[in-house]
Formats: structure tokens, sequence, C-alpha cells
């Protein structure tokens, strides 16, 4: 009889780069050396210094339920850090994510970011759309950095949290999850992760899925991956990992719906600025 092969299928780095935000990064442009916290890193700089090239930078406030002030600032940031041309793509329906003038804006954007908002809203819109498709594979294939704040930054991923309560969690069915803009596999981002209390909803996810990893984004805190898996620290908060490929006790799928879970042996790491990590491919 034939063999099996167990060889692993091959893990094909992107070119690009994400950077997901933990929501309310600080926006403004004065000198580090002007600030009395000189050690908090200024997230959106690191964005534009990121770019292949500062001709266009594209700010998707899809999520946001009020998309013209969230542009406002990052429009003025980005102009003031030197970016040539910044342009709003307000897409609020899947008809205007198949539009020339959306297609175009993408094709030629340096960097691209998702505002806070509802990450539902961003995903029903643009999920399956030749828009989301053809970033996806400018992602891969080029150069490009592609941010998400708050909700976006929450988006980038899947799996995707979209419901729950704060103080959610321990009881199954509580949190909801769907698929996320797909750009980053196997690892479910929260934001406000400290502020807001999330640590105990991030493990029922993991929970649900121990091969995920799940990353906890305080505010002003952020990660740049590059290569796919190569994590980088930005900002004046933490970051949080959350690991169970080795838990233990989990009886999330024994239990009913409305019942209190358990889960043991999570690895948690808490990151500052600075500090690196290898996704797993």
């Amino acid at each position: 009889m034939p063999t099996t092969s167990h060889t692993p299928i091959a893990f094909i780095p992107p070119k690009g780069c994400l950077l997901a935000i933990g929501g309310h990064e600080r926006r403004q442009t004065q000198n580090e050396e002007d600030r009395e916290d000189a050690s908090s890193e200024f997230i959106l700089k690191r964005f534009v210094d990121e770019l292949p090239a500062k001709h266009l930078v594209v700010v998707v406030p899809t999520a946001s339920g009020e998309p013209e002030k969230a542009v406002k600032e990052y429009i003025k940031v980005f102009t003031a850090l030197g970016v040539e041309h910044v342009r709003v793509l307000n897409i609020r329906s899947r008809e205007q994510a198949e539009s020339r003038r959306a297609l175009e804006l993408i094709e030629r954007a340096n960097g691209v970011l998702f505002t806070g908002g509802d990450q539902l809203r961003l995903t029903a819109v643009l999920g399956g759309t030749q828009l989301l498709q053809n970033l996806q594979e400018r992602y891969m294939l080029e150069p490009i950095i592609i941010a998400g704040t708050s909700a976006g930054a929450s988006a980038l991923s899947t799996p995707m949290i979209y419901q729950g309560r704060n103080d959610a969690g321990y009881l199954k069915d509580e949190i909801h999850i769907t698929s996320g803009l797909q750009l980053l596999r196997d690892v479910a981002i929260d934001t406000h992760f400290v502020a807001r209390g999330r640590i105990v909803r991030m493990a029922q996810i993991i929970a649900t899925n121990p091969g995920c990893i799940g990353l906890g984004l305080e505010e002003d805190t952020a990660v740049l991956i590059s290569k796919g898996k190569e994590m980088e620290v930005l900002g004046s908060g933490i970051a949080v990992l959350l690991d169970g490929r080795h838990c233990t006790g989990n009886t999330i799928h024994e239990i009913k719906p409305g019942e209190v879970f358990s889960i043991r042996d999570l690895k948690i790491h808490l990151l500052a600025s600075g500090q690196r990590y290898v996704l797993p491919a």
C-alpha cells in the first residue's frame, strides 16, 4: 500500500506588514523629546515609517458610525508626517466596495488604515468583495502596510470577536466569533484589553480553539507584524498573549450553554514596547 506523506505545508511569508492598534492611540506630531513621557512610541509615525513610499495612504472608516469624525485627525497627522496624499474610502455598501474608484485606490495605496467602530459592519460590507481579495493579494505579494485601530484591529485576524460584554466571558456562548478580514490566521485580536477587562472573554475564545493565539492590546499600544509572524510591540501600554496549545482541563465542549467553563495551563505573556514574539506559522 502507498505510504502517506506527513511533510508539513510550507509557510509562505507575506511581503506586507500588519499594524494592529489597541485603540485611543496618540495622534499628535510633537517631537518625542518635548514630551514628559519620551518612552511612549508614536504609533502612527511608525506606520508612516514603514510605508514603502509616502505617495498615498487610504483611510477606510467603514466600521465607524461617524466616518467624517473618524478620519479627520488621521488626515491631519499623516499629512504632517509627510504623506503626499491621504484619501478617504468611505465604503458604506457592498456595491461601493466593487466600484472602480475603490478598487483603484486600493491598488495604488502604499498603506491602508481601518478605523474603529463596529468590526461586524466592516466584515459584512467587505467580506467576499473584489476589494478585499485585491487587498489580501497585495498583502501577500507587495510591501504594503495595512493597519487597523480598535474594531479595525480586531477585524484584521481570523477568528474575529464581534459580540460580548466587557464583563462577560466565563459562561459558555457569551462570546461570539466569525471570520475577519483573514489577513492574519489563527490569531484572535481584542482591543482596549486592560481598560475594559477583556481577558476572560479572550480565554473562552482560546478554549473553543486552543490552536489559536489570543492577542489582547491595551489602548495606545500596537503590534507590528512582519513576515506573517514576527511581532514587535509598540506604544505606551501592554500586549497580552494567551497561548492555549498545551492547555489542560478544558471543559468548554462538555458543559451546556450558560454554564461556567474551566481551562488550565494557559500560557500568558505580558509584553511592553520593544518586546518581540514569533507567532506560530
